[in-house]
This record gives C-alpha cells, structure tokens and sequence, in this order.
C-alpha cells in the first residue's frame, strides 16, 4: 500500500513538473511565465521530495530529515523569491501582454447620495 502511494506521488510530482517547465516555455509574459514554474514546478518538486522521505523511511525504518527540511525550506522560499521577481518586474515597469478591463462608463453617471440625508 506505501509503495503505491509513493508511487501516485511521483507520478504527481513528475506531471506537476512537465506542466510548470511547459508553462514557463510556452508562456509569452514574464509575469504568467513567472506563475507556472512558481505554482506547479513547486507542487511537483514537492511531491517528490515528499515520495523520497516516504521511500528511503521504508528502507532505513526511520524519517530522512535531509528530505523533510528540503521541503520545508523549497515551500517557503518559493512563494517569496516569485514576489519578489513581480516586485522587480513591477518597479521595472515591465509591460504585461494582458490588457485591462475596460468597462462602458459613457452615459453613465454615478450619484452619490449625502448620508445626512438618509
């Protein structure tokens, strides 16, 4: 039963890996090609790093501690160092391929009612 959970988790991890390294090769922008490495690349690393400490706890009947602090240190730096990439992009001023919403505002007037009088 433990060899197919490690098993389904490397399988996982593998496919999270694909998707993340296909999203950062096939992605136009730095900011959507910032977010497949950092969302499925980190899940995938996850998941095998997760399978390794289950398998090699099997093997020497004891939790490898190299693998569980690996994990902990890849799932806490990995949200910050992507921030930290959108920060620089931001203040670059980078432009993004994706255009903003643009909502009909002609004709239309907003009327703000005076609290006081309610």
């Amino acid at each position: 039963m433990l060899e197919f959970l490690i098993s389904l988790l490397i399988v996982t991890g593998a496919g999270f890996a694909f998707i993340g390294s296909l999203g950062l090769a096939r992605l136009k922008d730095f900011y959507t090609r910032l977010h497949g490495p950092t969302k499925a690349t980190t899940l995938g690393v996850g998941c095998l790093l997760i399978a390794s400490a289950l398998y090699f706890s099997l093997i020497g009947q004891s939790i490898s501690l190299h693998e569980v602090l690996v994990t902990l240190f890849l799932f806490m730096t990995a949200p910050v160092s992507a921030h930290m990439l959108a920060k620089a992009a931001l203040h670059l001023r980078l432009d993004s391929l994706a255009k903003p919403p643009e909502f009909p505002l002609s004709g239309h007037s907003v009327q703000r009612q005076d609290s006081a009088k309610l």
